[in-house]
């Protein structure tokens, strides 16, 4: 099970359920509104529209979600679509039935949060390296859950289902502030996963992207690294976790374990050559991190796959 995925929450008792398709739960909070959807047998068509801009999550099942007049996409656990004010999601559900449900979470946020909390970043961190502001990328919609990302989900869904305090919307609005400024940094991640190619030459952060990319079986620290951006170490490290969320040294490491499971998958390699060709040269540390990243040693995900 890896950690990307969101924790459970409370099913409805069948006895409960008003309909099979789309059983709505709602929890009210300043500034938004959760609401869990369960889905109990196969459907088609089913639409929903929200009047706030809407982070939905997949928690369990698999719909076929159509957006934007395009064709239909796969949307599973482990995922995350963002959906813009008034815009028709059609839903397919081809699997779902009783002892198969479905269950999202669809949070609704409401304008003046959203510009509330990017004009904040905006003032209080104004040097932004990737994109000209701080606010999230509507043609970025379709995210693949970071730790982080989850986490803060996870969060969230435990302060609006189970908070009891008097408290309690403030501490959902700080959540929402956070929810927020990670979804922009997965997304910033995701951006530059796909476009560092094309902006390193103009582009500080890609340029260091590509570096850590082309070399990733070298020497790479912090020293190499902020010249490589021309900039001192402490506002590299800075401006890096600011806008992606992670600091270079995290980034480093994701990227050599994602390259060690991409190894794995390529062919029946040995677990200490796949430890070196990934970077790592200490192969007790690489098979630790390996598993606190994706929840089994190498070996046991390498034995998963044949």
């Amino acid at each position: 099970m890896s950690q990307n995925f969101i924790a459970g929450v409370p099913w409805r008792n069948e006895k409960d359920l008003k309909t099979l398709v789309e059983n709505r739960t709602t929890y009210t909070l300043n500034n938004c509104e959760l609401n869990i959807f369960e889905t109990h047998q196969q459907a088609a068509d089913v639409n929903l529209v929200f009047g706030d801009l809407v982070l939905t999550t997949m928690l369990k099942g698999k719909k076929v979600m159509h957006l934007f007049d395009k064709p239909g996409f796969d949307y599973l656990p482990g995922e995350s679509v963002i959906v813009p004010p008034n815009e028709l999601m059609k839903i397919d559900f081809p699997e779902a039935q009783i002892d198969n449900p479905t269950q999202c979470i669809a949070l609704s946020i409401s304008k003046e949060m959203i510009e509330n909390t990017f004009n904040l970043l905006n003032e209080r961190f104004p040097d932004k390296m990737l994109t000209d502001e701080w606010g999230l990328d509507l043609s970025n919609f379709h995210l693949i859950n970071t730790q982080d990302l989850s986490e803060i989900i996870n969060r969230f869904i435990r302060i609006g289902v189970k908070e009891r305090s008097k408290e309690k919307d403030v501490i959902a609005s700080l959540a929402l502030k956070e929810l927020l400024i990670r979804l922009t940094q997965t997304q910033a991640r995701d951006m530059l996963q796909k476009t560092y190619k094309l902006i390193a030459s103009n582009n500080r952060l890609a340029h260091v992207v590509e570096y850590i990319k082309n070399n990733i079986r070298e020497e790479l620290n912090l020293d190499v690294l902020s010249q490589k951006a021309c900039m001192s170490k402490p506002h590299f490290s800075r401006s890096f976790k600011q806008e992606l969320g992670l600091s270079p040294m995290e980034f480093v490491l994701k990227e050599r374990l994602t390259l060690a499971k991409n190894y794995l998958k390529m062919a029946n390699y040995q677990i200490q050559e796949v430890c070196y060709m990934a970077g790592f040269n200490n192969i007790t540390y690489f098979i630790r991190a390996f598993k606190s990243e994706f929840g089994m040693t190498p070996k046991v995900y390498q034995s998963n796959l044949h």
